[in-house]
């Protein structure tokens, strides 16, 4: 497992005070000889492991460098030796919250047996300042300009190196790299663009160790979606049996193993547009439990909201707030007027419920014993569970394996060190992209 225990710190959204913070212990992966591989697995580069043969750059357990970036730049990242890589994540959804950091531990060998997980370390919960939020949720409804824009990259970058400087002063630790997301502001797959916000340089200086950013960019170059990415390191997360994990960020996405191969692509609105409604009619940044969507759903209106095009595309396929956002509640906001309250925000949740039943029956039939996992912010809205276990077949557990919010950044922080390896990140059956690739672009300190 690596030194000593760990902790991970958790802010409560809302929060932007320390004051909020939680010290708890160490989160080992699961039992790895427990997981069992087939012949089959090992020919299929998409399986479990998703290497088949030992890639060009892995070195002996025992060198001190950091290998298969650049080989002219691989004396400026010594790892030392006798100890997993100390890996720093960092995620921001597109529920634009705030940033989740977490440090995990990552065997680099173990990558070609799908198991480089070794535990996390630390998590961090770093809610965005209201007036920070804001600027982010102009960038994404394009109301902000380019001056702007370049302001918030910076601002954006300070706010993700204070995170992550904050975790690693709390764990008294420095980690081996970072794999920094950034905060989504414009996805455009059918242009083959997508833009994330967060100065790398920043990150690096205040770290004082490289960092690699701007992984979605290399799948839109191979023709790809560039999303979803997670897909693969929620493989090494969760084992080889049958499972289906909804996420319920901003926007909502579905990942599945069946034993065979995976499946995952964006399902719609998550909590875009309820936290928008929340915005607009109850004056407050989000309605964390649900409680105000206690009314009826309008079946008619919901009906209509379904016979949208992205619903009717077949996956590789994306989507972002550019869909499912400020214009979107705009257009609709009239005819969402004329209902009671309580029943628009019902209106709202039995949407984000019905677009991901509609789209999961893409994978039906699930394979017998399929296990059904939520996670996201949305998992704690009550009454899009209710509407969830009303409209979709398969039960859906809690993901208790992490934090809150840690899940992400868990899987950005896996991807951050398959690149460094320079192994692959995407899953071109997921993202639609010419093939596999090492992704990112790498900042050194």
């Amino acid at each position: 497992m690596g030194a000593g225990k760990g902790v991970w710190l958790q802010r409560p959204r809302g929060e932007a005070t320390p004051g909020g913070t939680q010290l708890l212990g160490l989160v080992p992966s699961a039992a790895h000889d427990e997981i069992d591989h087939s012949a089959d697995d090992e020919k299929e580069d998409e399986h479990v492991h998703g290497y088949p043969q030992r890639p060009k750059g892995i070195r002996n357990r025992q060198s001190a460098v950091l290998p298969g970036i650049i080989s002219v730049m691989q004396s400026l990242i010594l790892i030392p030796e006798g100890r997993p890589w100390r890996v720093l994540g960092l995620m921001s959804g597109t529920s634009a919250d705030g940033v989740d950091a977490v440090v995990i531990e990552v065997e680099p060998e173990a990558f070609l047996a799908g198991q480089p997980f070794r535990g996390l370390r630390g998590h961090l919960a770093s809610t965005y300042p209201a007036d920070l939020r804001e600027r982010v949720l102009a960038a994404a409804s394009n109301r902000l300009d380019p001056a702007g824009i370049c302001i918030l990259q910076r601002q954006l970058g300070d706010h993700h190196a204070h995170a992550a400087r904050e975790l690693c002063d709390h764990l008294g630790m420095s980690p081996d790299l970072a794999s920094l997301h950034g905060q989504t502001v414009q996805h455009q797959p059918a242009q083959g663009a997508s833009l994330q916000l967060a100065d790398p340089y920043v990150l690096a200086e205040a770290l004082g160790c490289p960092v690699v950013w701007d992984l979605r960019r290399r799948d839109l170059a191979l023709g790809g979606q560039g999303a979803p990415l997670v897909p693969l390191a929620e493989r090494w997360l969760h084992g080889a049996e049958p499972w289906l994990a909804l996420n319920l960020g901003g926007i909502a996405n579905l990942a599945a193993w069946d034993g065979a191969q995976t499946s995952a692509w964006d399902t719609g609105p998550g909590m875009s547009l309820l936290d928008l409604a929340a915005r607009l009619w109850l004056d407050l940044s989000f309605d964390p439990d649900g409680d105000a969507a206690s009314g009826l759903v309008d079946e008619a209106l919901l009906a209509r909201w379904l016979a949208h095009p992205y619903f009717q595309r077949l996956p590789p396929k994306s989507t972002g707030r550019e869909v499912f956002g400020a214009e979107w509640l705009r257009t609709e906001q009239a005819a969402l007027e004329a209902l009671p309250l309580p029943d628009r925000l019902a209106t709202l949740a039995a949407f984000t419920a019905a677009s991901v039943a509609l789209e999961a029956r893409r994978l039906r039939p699930w394979p017998p014993q399929t296990r059904g996992l939520v996670s996201g912010g949305g998992a704690g809205h009550r009454r899009l569970r209710r509407e969830l276990s009303l409209r979709l077949p398969l039960p859906l557990a809690d993901d208790l394996a992490f934090p809150s919010g840690a899940r992400e950044a868990i899987s950005w922080a896996l991807l951050g060190a398959a690149s460094a390896l320079g192994l692959p990140g995407n899953l071109p059956s997921v993202t639609g992209a010419s093939k596999a690739a090492a992704l990112g672009s790498w900042v050194w300190p």
